[in-house]
C-alpha cells in the first residue's frame, strides 16, 4: 500500500469509529425524540461509509469498494431527513422523490458497473451531493422563522455554517475529480462537524470551554503530525498533510471516546447535587445524613453553637453574619492574620483538617465543617457546595 492509501484507510476508520460514539452520546441525551433518530439515521449512513471505505482500502477489496458507493448516495436522504426534523415540516414531495430516488439508482448503479465510468460517474455523484446540501441549506435559510424557538433558529443557524465548512472536505473524498488531493479528507469533516454539535448542545459557559479544549485538541494534534511527518524517509508537503491528517483524526476520535466514557461514569455516579435532588429527605438532620454518604460529604461534621463554646460563638456570628461558605485557602478571609475571629476560624479547621466551612445559620450558628479531597476541589465543586448550604438552610429543622 502507498502512503496516501494508508493514511485515507486510518482516518476514515477514524472517523466511523467517532461517529459511531457521537451517535450513542446522542441517543444516550433523547433517546425517545423523532429527531434523534433521524439524526441517527444520518449518522448511521455516514458511519457506514467511512467503515466500508477504510476497511477497503486496507485490504484492497473491490467488493468492498463498490458496495461503499450505496451509503455515499445515500447521504443526500439522509441529509434531508435530518432537515425535516430540524424544521419540523416536510421538504417538497419532488425534492424527496429526487433524493430516494436519485440515490438509490447512483448506489446500485455504482455497485453493478457504472463505476466503470470513472469520471462521469464521480461527477455525478459529487453533484447529486452538493446539490443536496445546497437545497437543504436554502430549505434552513427560507425556513418560516417565527414558527421556530430561538434556540432552534440560533442551532440552524450553526448547522449552516458547519454545512459551508464540511463541504470542501467532502469534495477531497472525490480522488478521480482531485488526483493531486494527498488524503480524503472527508471522515475529518464529519469528526470536526459532530464534535461542533456535541458541544453545541451545552449552555453557554460549556460551549466556551468545550471549543477551547477543542482548538487545542486539533492545535497540538497537527503540531503532533506535523513533527511526526519528519520520522519518514521521504518528507514532503504531501506527505507532512497526511501524517497531520492522520494525527488529528485520531485525536479527535479519542476525544469522543473519552467524552462519551466520563459522562457515562457520571451519569452512574450520581454527583453532589443529584444526591439532594433524588433524596426523599424532608428535614435537615435527614438531608444531612444523606449528603454524608456522598465521598465529598463523608469527613463532614455538623457544629451547632453549643458545640462552639471554645471558639467565641458571639464573635463567630459577627464574623459569619454576611458569608456563606468559608475555603481554607482563602484564609484570612479579608481580615488581619491576628484577628481574633480570623484565628478562631483557623483554629476550628485546623482542629479538624477541614478545607471548607458551610454556614447553615447565623443565629443560633450552625455550622458544617468538612475536607474536600484535592483530586475533587474545583470549581464545579465550589459550586456544588454553595448550591447545596442553599438548599440545606432552606430545609426546615426537625420539630
Amino acid at each position: 500500500m502507498t502512503a496516501g492509501v494508508i493514511a485515507d484507510s486510518i482516518v476514515n476508520l477514524c472517523g466511523a469509529i467517532g461517529l459511531a460514539v457521537a451517535m450513542a452520546t446522542f441517543y444516550r441525551r433523547d433517546p425517545k425524540s423523532p429527531l434523534t433518530r433521524r439524526l441517527l439515521f444520518a449518522l448511521g449512513v455516514i458511519a457506514i461509509l467511512f467503515l466500508d471505505r477504510g476497511l477497503a482500502w486496507w485490504t484492497g477489496s473491490v467488493l468492498l469498494d463498490r458496495l461503499s458507493v450505496i451509503p455515499a448516495a445515500l447521504i443526500p436522504l439522509g441529509a434531508l431527513i435530518v432537515t425535516e426534523g430540524i424544521l419540523r415540516r416536510h421538504a417538497p414531495r419532488a425534492v424527496k422523490m429526487i433524493a430516494l430516488g436519485g440515490g438509490i439508482l447512483l448506489g446500485l448503479g455504482g455497485t453493478f458497473g457504472l463505476q466503470r465510468f470513472v469520471m462521469p460517474y464521480a461527477i455525478t455523484l459529487a453533484l447529486f451531493q452538493l446539490l443536496a446540501f445546497a437545497t437543504c441549506a436554502f430549505l434552513l435559510a427560507t425556513r418560516e422563522r417565527a414558527g421556530l424557538m430561538a434556540s432552534e433558529n440560533r442551532s440552524i443557524g450553526r448547522m449552516a455554517v458547519g454545512a459551508l465548512v464540511v463541504i470542501p472536505f467532502i469534495l477531497t473524498d472525490f480522488r478521480t475529480l482531485f488526483p493531486d488531493i494527498p488524503v480524503r479528507l472527508g471522515a475529518l469533516g464529519a469528526l470536526l462537524t459532530v464534535t461542533v454539535m456535541l458541544i453545541a448542545g451545552g449552555g453557554a459557559e460549556t460551549r466556551r470551554h468545550g471549543l477551547a479544549m477543542m482548538a487545542l485538541r486539533l492545535i497540538s494534534s497537527g503540531l503532533l503530525g506535523f513533527a511526526a511527518a519528519f520520522m519518514a524517509a521521504d518528507v514532503d508537503a504531501a506527505q507532512i498533510v497526511r501524517f497531520v491528517a492522520v494525527a488529528i483524526s485520531g485525536v479527535l476520535t479519542i476525544g469522543l471516546m473519552t467524552d462519551a466514557l466520563r459522562a457515562l461514569f457520571e451519569s452512574q455516579e450520581p454527583g453532589v447535587l443529584n444526591s439532594v435532588a433524588a433524596s426523599p429527605a424532608q428535614t435537615r438532620d435527614q438531608l444531612i445524613a444523606e449528603l454524608a454518604r456522598h465521598p465529598i460529604f463523608e469527613s463532614a461534621r455538623r457544629f451547632r453553637e453549643s458545640e462552639l463554646a471554645l471558639y467565641d460563638p458571639p464573635l463567630l456570628r459577627d464574623f459569619l453574619s454576611t458569608r456563606r461558605v468559608l475555603r481554607r485557602p482563602d484564609a484570612p478571609w479579608g481580615l488581619s492574620p491576628t484577628e481574633p475571629a480570623a484565628e478562631r476560624m483557623v483554629s476550628l479547621m485546623t482542629a479538624n483538617s477541614a478545607t471548607h466551612v458551610i454556614v447553615l445559620a447565623h443565629d443560633p450558628l450552625d455550622l458544617i465543617v468538612l475536607a474536600v479531597p484535592v483530586t475533587a476541589a474545583d470549581p464545579a465543586t465550589e459550586t456544588a457546595l454553595a448550591l447545596v448550604r442553599r438548599l440545606l438552610a432552606l430545609t426546615p429543622e426537625a420539630k
